[in-house]
């Protein structure tokens, strides 16, 4: 007998899966961002977006830094918690909360005007694009509740091909229209842009970078987390910032600041559609001016559905950001147990999923992109600055502490080695918090009215339930009941959560007992995109335990068993590396359902047949099996 290592979360992803998730949220902020920031900043846009991304380069260097240290859940909350206390940590969660709420209502806001560009004029101007944004966030919503299965793959083609798609109008506008002497002549210092405008623009172009939480969030499902999180941050900033100090470039070369009658200056990329520009659907405002010839109707038709599709997804990404946010709240009691609790039939924090998607389609009606672009930068420069400072924190208080990454730079003071980027990257996202904050009485009002009301949600809630504002404390979540230990050399047998099959522990216990060996039972329990990997499902938990205790029954004492919990189209890897870890010398699987039939094992069993470690028995509840399949021949 051998220890086997006991699984918690699933850690599957690894650096491509991470860029490309990340890629996916940070790359669809151009699509808005680079109208709102075009408006205020005029000809100095790529200068803005230049300045932005080296703060963005010194951020995700914190990002990497605290989460190699602790690769949770969480981002800027987690590295709060673990820099000062519990208060701080919801603090910075209620900011991230801001976020994702006008993530999804800014996102979904932007979907309607780039389809109207192609199919309908009227979704281009209000009360049109308010109304589809809604739809679009309750349609989103009702679905996540349902319980949304996120396709791996399809976020990694889309976010490829996004790249590819914004890469290949870099090298169209470099060819086409890109002129420096047209750059040069945009810039009318302290005039166009004046120097508030200038200041203003630098916290709104940082929502084009924001993106970078969702690694962070993603901690704790990835695969040799020390490595793979700040390799995949690395490429994240880089591929971003090539994007994001060209492709401004050649925006304001095909649409150049002009003055008006009036004496006052504008880019048709900041005017909105009303007045003939396009500011709603900047991208596809660059399209219509690269002059394509015959392939110009073409292009806009590809780039417009690109676009609305990824502004789409992108709003999704933010109610599963929403979902896991407020189940994680929940859990290190922050907000009320009644928000995180999950759906009986759908496991999915549902009432969380409404109430904060109902928010975003309040933040919606106004149809303020503006507004909706300062509301970002205010939640998203707070957070950035308290992960900044987090990370300064624990280079004081916990200096021995074990740092996989490190950030660039180092400042020795007192004894202590501060981290240079980290205290640049603060006092950057401080100002811009400070800048965005000062100059916005409307931002001012709502921003710090939110925080407010957070603040004091949080003390009464953390009174009531006799606890201090300032120590952690979890709720309680069932650990699974397992064997510590299972035989090597043994007979894996695979279930989904109820549905045990006498016939096929059969099976496993007439090849077993050729040699005496041992059973291993897996059952795995797939969790919703919309709740955390970790999420305590008690009801299923119990149901593939029972399984396992139904095995044990039929096959006695030589039966071991545990459930583990994946996500949707992870069961095959997690079986395959079950049975590698416990050096199994056969995997015996049910037969999968017929197209239609719901169950889950068809693809699995793909995964599991590609990547066998050994041989693989299909067994069938009637008894028909299927002929075993052995493992590739190794060269």
């Amino acid at each position: 007998m051998a220890q086997r290592r006991l699984h918690g979360l699933e850690r599957v992803l690894g650096v491509n899966a991470l860029f490309s998730t990340a890629y996916g949220n940070v790359g669809s902020s151009i699509y808005y961002a680079l109208g709102l920031v075009a408006s205020f900043a005029l000809g100095l846009t790529p200068v803005v977006f230049v300045i932005a991304g080296f703060i963005f380069y010194l951020t995700a260097a914190t990002y990497s830094e605290a989460t190699a240290m602790y690769p949770e859940a969480g981002g800027s909350s987690s590295f709060a918690r673990h820099a000062f206390n519990e208060f701080w940590s919801f603090f910075a969660a209620w900011g991230q909360m801001l976020n994702y709420v006008i993530t999804i209502s800014i996102s979904a806001f932007f979907v309607p005007h780039y389809l109207g560009s192609l199919f309908w004029e009227p979704l281009r101007h209000g009360p049109g694009d308010v109304i589809a944004g809604i739809v679009v966030v309750a349609v989103l919503a009702v679905i996540n509740v349902f319980g949304v299965k996120e396709a791996a793959r399809l976020n990694i083609f889309l976010a490829v091909t996004d790249f590819a798609t914004q890469l290949l109008l870099v090298v169209l506008g470099l060819g086409l229209v890109f002129s420096p002497q047209t750059l040069v002549d945009n810039v009318h210092l302290g005039l166009a842009p004046t120097w508030k405008d200038f200041a203003i623009a630098i916290p709104v172009a940082m929502i084009a970078y924001t993106g970078i939480e969702t690694i962070s969030n993603m901690a704790e499902e990835a695969r040799d987390e020390a490595t793979t999180i700040p390799r995949a941050i690395n490429r994240v900033v880089i591929a971003v910032f090539a994007i994001y100090a060209l492709l401004p470039a050649v925006a304001l070369s095909a649409l150049p600041v002009t003055q008006n009658a009036d004496g006052t200056y504008q880019t048709l990329l900041g005017v909105g559609e009303d007045q003939g520009g396009f500011a709603g659907d900047p991208v596809l405002g660059i399209v219509k001016h690269l002059h394509l010839g015959p392939l110009q109707g073409v292009g806009e038709l590809y780039v417009g559905l690109l676009a609305a599709t990824i502004l789409f997804i992108a709003t999704n990404a933010g109610i599963i950001g929403v979902s896991r946010l407020v189940y994680s709240m929940g859990i290190h009691r922050q907000v009320p147990d009644r928000l995180r609790q999950l759906h009986p039939r759908f496991r999915t924090p549902w009432i969380g999923i409404l109430v904060f998607s109902a928010l975003a389609c309040v933040a919606m009606i106004p149809g303020k992109a503006d507004f909706l672009g300062n509301m970002y930068a205010f939640g998203a420069m707070l957070s950035f600055t308290i992960a900044h400072v987090a990370v300064v924190r624990l280079r004081v208080t916990r200096p021995d502490f074990e740092r996989p990454y490190t950030g660039p730079g180092t400042l020795r003071w007192r004894g202590h080695a501060l981290p240079l980027f980290a205290l640049v990257g603060g006092l950057g996202t401080g100002l811009a918090w400070v800048t965005v904050t000062a100059l916005h009485v409307d931002v001012a009002l709502a921003g710090i009215g939110w925080l407010a009301f957070g603040v004091a949600l949080y003390a009464v809630y953390r009174r009531r339930q006799g606890l201090d504002l300032a120590t952690t404390t979890r709720v309680a979540v069932p650990k699974p009941v397992v064997d510590h230990e299972a035989e090597y050399e043994s007979v894996l047998v695979v279930f989904e959560e109820r549905e045990f099959e006498p016939d096929i522990l059969a099976t496993a216990i007439r090849m077993a007992a050729r040699r005496s060996r041992g059973i291993h039972v897996l059952v795995t329990i797939v969790v919703p995109a919309t709740s955390p990997i970790n999420a305590a499902l008690p009801e299923q938990e119990l149901a593939a335990q029972e399984v396992i205790e139904q095995a044990k029954v039929q096959g006695g004492r030589r039966v071991t068993g545990h459930w583990q919990k994946v996500r949707a189209g992870q069961a095959g890897r997690a079986i395959v590396d079950e049975a590698r870890e416990i050096g199994a010398r056969a995997i015996v699987m049910p037969l999968p359902e017929r197209s239609g039939g719901g169950s889950v094992f068809g693809r699995t069993l793909e995964t599991v047949l590609a990547e066998r470690p050994c041989r693989v028995i299909i067994e069938s509840a009637r008894g028909r099996r299927a002929a075993p399949v052995e493992p590739a021949a190794v060269a």
